[in-house]
């Protein structure tokens, strides 16, 4: 029923209308099951009894129950993948610093040190410092 519910829809709608459409279908058959039913003779009844309250309750439990095991599973997935997380950060950071200082401070210093000082400019007269 539903393969042929979304062959139809695609053939006419465009997909925006189409999970529309299935969503107003799926929350109304949720509607019909969880509503009670409103006619009082048994044989309605009988065919279409609608949700218990006691029914709704284990269903709403259910659901509460699975997200509680899905998030717990979340919980334990980050748990485990925090020290991989905080590692990497640590490495950028550290990574970032280096590259810093290399081209600020001790760039400048190393790009001194190993830059050839010439002799041969007629700038470079001794100095006679007298105190």
């Amino acid at each position: 029923m539903v393969s042929t519910m979304y062959k139809e829809a695609a053939a006419t709608c465009g997909d925006g209308e189409h999970y529309s459409r299935l969503i107003r279908e799926l929350c109304a058959l949720l509607a019909a099951i969880i509503s009670p039913s409103s006619s009082s003779s048994t044989a309605a009844a009988a065919r279409s009894p609608g949700m218990s309250p006691a029914a709704a309750a284990t269903m709403l439990l259910g659901a509460s129950v699975a997200l509680m095991l899905c998030g717990s599973v979340t919980f334990a997935i980050g748990l485990l993948l925090m020290p991989w997380v905080a590692g990497v950060a640590l490495l950028f950071g550290l990574s970032a610093a280096v590259s810093t200082l290399s081209s600020g401070v001790f760039g400048k210093a190393a790009a001194a040190a190993s830059s050839p000082v010439s002799h041969a400019s007629s700038d470079n007269k001794p100095v006679l410092v007298v105190a």
